[in-house]
């Protein structure tokens, strides 16, 4: 039996003077209206840490080297289907954020980690809970 494979995504955590950047996301019919961090998918010739790059880059105009991402944890998650997402903290980038993809996100805003806006996707809120990790979640099952 072949079995389908797991929608894998990436999530990436930037702070700036103690504040974390969350995403609200609009226009996909998937969390419309609900912050996230910004990331995507995986896609399947790249690496987490390369998918990490490549979404803060395209999302928001950052540059981060693979060297300042640091692994936090994981969560298994049931939501329209299994998935699984990698979350990892930008120790550092370059550059301002802004919206480059407006079609997906309609604000962006940074918020102290104990005042998340009540609007923030329920998985995303339970990992940045969980801390610096590492850890493993699984969620919905």
């Amino acid at each position: 039996m072949r079995h389908a494979g797991i929608p894998t995504g990436v999530h990436v955590l930037c702070e700036r003077e103690g504040r974390l950047l969350l995403m609200r996301r609009a226009g996909t019919g998937f969390f419309d209206g609900l912050y996230s961090l910004p990331g995507g998918h995986v896609e399947a010739d790249e690496s987490v840490l390369a998918a990490a790059q490549r979404e803060v880059r395209e999302e928001l105009g950052l540059r981060v080297e693979e060297r300042d991402l640091a692994w936090m944890g994981v969560v298994h998650r049931r939501s329209d289907t299994n998935r699984i997402d990698f979350f990892v903290r930008a120790r550092r980038f370059e550059g301002e954020p802004a919206i480059l993809e407006p079609d997906k996100c309609d604000r962006l805003a940074w918020h102290a980690p104990d005042a998340l806006p009540e609007a923030t996707i329920d998985y995303v809120r339970k990992a940045l809970a969980a801390g610096e990790g590492p850890w493993m979640l699984e969620l919905g099952w």
